[in-house]
């Protein structure tokens, strides 16, 4: 049987973490010792998208960890976890991880990637009015620039259509202006209504 399937069987087609049954994928636990069933989870893409930082952190949802992190899956612990100690600050969070117990391995496992060092912040691209830019926005010049290596200058105003986001950068986007494809920083940007 195909890890997927094996999955989606345990899981009954839900998340493991919040019980939704909307667009629930596979989900390998970062650093797992192995790609298997106590490594991998499957998970919704409301909590993927919070996991990888991709969204907000939103409180409310994550206190379904009250209940899934008890589960007996190492997976599902590791990632209660990590998202426990991101959300430390909140009294239900901190003191679901007093109750929290992790063998050794599994701890280490946990902290592999020191995300619980990190607090609930996350890096998103915003344009000048702090608004969230996704891929496929589009955006208006609030300044003139000048294009580097090109006697292009975008003016004040231009709509920049159908925006990519830079990889790892949240203050760079890239965007075509004039058929040429250009990295305008966030600042200069206003998201279009």
């Amino acid at each position: 049987m195909k890890l997927e399937d094996l999955l989606l069987q345990r899981s009954e087609s839900h998340c493991e973490l919040c019980k939704s049954d909307t667009n629930v994928s596979l989900f390998e636990v970062p650093k797992a010792p192995h790609r298997d069933a106590d490594g991998c989870i499957m998970i919704c893409e409301k909590c993927l998208a919070q996991i990888d930082k991709k969204q907000e952190l939103d409180s409310k949802h994550w206190q379904c960890l009250s209940e899934s992190m008890w589960s007996e899956v190492p997976g599902i612990q590791v990632v209660a976890w990590r998202m426990l100690n991101r959300l430390r600050n909140e009294s239900w969070a901190a003191d679901n991880l007093e109750m929290l117990y992790l063998d050794d391995d599994k701890m280490a496992w946990a902290k592999a990637t020191g995300d619980h060092e990190n607090d609930a912040s996350v890096d998103l691209h915003r344009d000048c009015n702090g608004a969230q830019l996704v891929s496929g926005d589009s955006v208006v010049l609030i300044k003139s620039l000048d294009v580097k290596g090109s006697t292009l200058n975008a003016k004040l105003g231009t709509v920049v259509k159908n925006i990519r986001l830079v990889e790892n950068n949240t203050e760079q986007i890239e965007g075509r202006i004039e058929g040429q494809v250009i990295v305008i920083l966030t600042k200069y940007v206003r998201k279009q209504a």
